[in-house]
């Protein structure tokens, strides 16, 4: 039989009242959301319940509610003592994954996060920073691409590599513009402007990544109970020392997904689910492979469809 993958959503995946009725079904889950504000001094769980919308999709306040939302999904699976072979995370879903494998406390996580996402909107000026993706080119045309963009003296970098034809690039917002029509000079079927607050992982992201350090360093990680594919490197990372350079590295590193779906396919997975807010991941993993299993788990209904197939049912998300 194949191994299982956890994997889950970063940010973009948020929306207003997710995880309404877990939230009001299940005790486990609704305590996950107490844990949240009591941790971070505010009504976390107002603003996921209520929002408003401009305010959830604020870097500081969508990180640590997608980690929340992860992390009560993820009590349904401890609860029936379904357990990953490995976990990661897409970006700031590599929180959850920590969690998920116990080598970082929900707490510390979602602290965590609210520190990495208001030093991330911090670290360039609004309107300053872009994002795009890029559909129909590979990495060596959009590497070409970057390159002839800073000859110029602005930045478009890769910045998630998410599956064959879909890469994301950050950079100054002048520099997305110019990579914009370069890369359909160079055959783009289309350049998707991302609705984002800042140019994440891209070089512009460092002056963050360098405060953000010290947070890292005070906070206690574990060794994960289960092997962790770390985002930068798209291999098994297990040393917390380790795992905090890497985190430090990943606010302005390219997010290697596709490498680490490949990574874990050679490693025996087949089966890849998504634990959170929305089911993204699940069509990036049937893009690099159509032959894997995925499920998207966000409530009881789907997690017992989940369970279901796992005993030999087979549908998939």
């Amino acid at each position: 039989m194949g191994k299982i993958a956890f994997l889950f959503p970063g940010q973009g995946s948020q929306k207003v009242g997710m995880g309404a009725t877990l939230f009001a079904e299940d005790s486990l889950a609704k305590e996950v959301l107490e844990r949240a504000d009591k941790a971070l001094g505010f009504p976390l769980s107002e603003i996921i319940e209520h929002g408003p919308e401009e305010k959830l999709k604020q870097t500081a306040y969508a990180q640590p509610a997608l980690v929340t939302m992860s992390t009560a999904v993820l009590q349904l699976f401890r609860d029936a003592g379904i357990q990953a072979d490995f976990v990661a995370g897409h970006s700031l879903g590599e929180y959850s994954a920590l969690v998920a494998c116990k080598s970082l406390t929900f707490e510390d996580a979602v602290t965590l996060v609210h520190q990495r996402g208001t030093l991330m909107e911090e670290a360039v000026p609004q309107g300053q920073g872009a994002m795009a993706a890029v559909l129909g080119l590979n990495k060596e045309e959009l590497e070409e691409v970057a390159s002839e963009i800073a000859a110029d003296g602005e930045v478009a970098e890769l910045a998630n590599l998410n599956c064959p034809g879909q890469i994301v690039l950050s950079g100054t917002a002048k520099g997305i513009e110019q990579a914009a029509v370069l890369a359909k000079q160079k055959g783009a079927k289309r350049v998707l402007p991302l609705a984002v607050s800042g140019p994440f992982h891209s070089s512009l992201m460092k002056p963050a990544a360098d405060q953000f350090k010290q947070a890292l360093e005070q906070a206690p990680f574990a060794n994960p109970t289960v092997p962790l594919i770390a985002n930068v490197t798209a291999e098994v990372t297990d040393a917390p020392e380790v795992i905090r350079e890497q985190l430090a590295e990943q606010i302005y590193s390219p997010v290697r997904f596709e490498e680490s779906v490949r990574r874990m396919i050679e490693l025996g997975v087949d089966t890849f689910i998504e634990i959170g807010a929305g089911n993204v991941l699940c069509g990036l993993v049937r893009k690099i492979d159509r032959n894997l299993r995925t499920f998207a788990v966000s409530d009881r209904e789907s997690f017992e469809k989940m369970a279901a197939a796992l005993k030999g049912d087979k549908h998939s998300c």
